[in-house]
């Protein structure tokens, strides 16, 4: 399959752009390096997909990410979503993956579970520039399916903060959040990408990980003495609901990913003088 993928030299691109490569087929970049910017509508004819994971904003910061620029921020994420869209449509491409997220359900009350057909809800600007791309896409005369990630770790630069405070001994903010390993978002989307009939939008998650637990794997593989944060009652969680992507056997790494992967995120944070 030949492939458009936006965002190549960002985080989950980067996921992406390695899975789609060891599978066989064959990858546009389209990121700054090749010069694209979001508002183009570059010339996509002759590929069978595109896969966009694009997104402008300030650095380090989705939720917010508008900054103090907002106009901007809509003008470039959700203008210029639609008109790539719409360059997708002139070219022939029978597929679209869009890369959306949980924020999308935001506005829920605290506890719901997100199921794969909730209505959105966003909170935010960012949640709502996603939603309305996902509308975008849904019109457009092909197939399209808007994959709503929640946080993604596998990446050197997820949690390198957190563990370089916890290791020297500095406070550490108690925290529960729902994460997915960047190679399961990766596999997902090219699951969807098979798919003769693929569903409009999915839910993409994998744990439930409190920074209690976190930081006790990486207590158990250093050997710092530091005290652990307290545990953060899950119970006001949005937990996102897999099923649409679990009955195409989609099945992420769970906690034996997790643990195999913090030896490697540990090696990009501050050295550490215990075990």
């Amino acid at each position: 399959m030949r492939i458009a993928l936006t965002g190549a030299s960002g985080i989950v691109g980067d996921f992406v752009l390695r899975a789609a490569q060891r599978a066989g087929h064959r990858v546009t970049r389209l990121d700054r390096s090749n010069g694209f910017r979001l508002g183009d509508a570059p010339d996509l004819m002759g590929h069978d997909a595109l896969i966009h994971c694009a997104f402008a904003h300030a650095p380090g910061r989705y939720r917010g990410g508008e900054g103090e620029d907002p106009d901007g921020f809509l003008r470039l994420n959700r203008d210029g979503t639609c008109r790539l869209f719409d360059a997708a449509v002139r070219g022939r491409v029978g597929r679209i993956v869009f890369l959306s997220s949980r924020a999308i359900h935001d506005g829920h009350p605290p506890g719901t579970l997100l199921h794969d057909d909730l209505p959105a809800r966003p909170a935010n600007l960012y949640g709502q520039v996603k939603a309305d791309a996902e509308d975008y896409l849904a019109g457009l005369p092909l197939s399209g399916t808007a994959i709503r990630a929640t946080g993604v770790y596998g990446h050197s630069g997820k949690w390198r903060g957190l563990f370089t405070d916890y290791l020297a001994g500095r406070p550490i903010q108690p925290r529960v959040a729902t994460e997915v390993h960047g190679d399961d978002l990766a596999a997902a989307i090219l699951l969807l990408l098979g798919q003769p009939d693929p569903p409009p939008q999915v839910n993409c998650s994998d744990l439930v990980l409190d920074r209690h637990d976190l930081l006790a794997e990486v207590r158990a593989l250093t050997g710092c003495p530091h005290p652990l944060p307290s545990r953060v009652d899950p119970a006001a969680l949005r937990i996102q609901t897999c099923d649409r992507l679990e009955a195409l056997g989609w099945r992420p790494g769970g906690v034996a990913k997790l643990r195999a992967t913090l030896p490697l995120l540990l090696s990009s944070s501050e050295k550490y003088p215990w075990g």
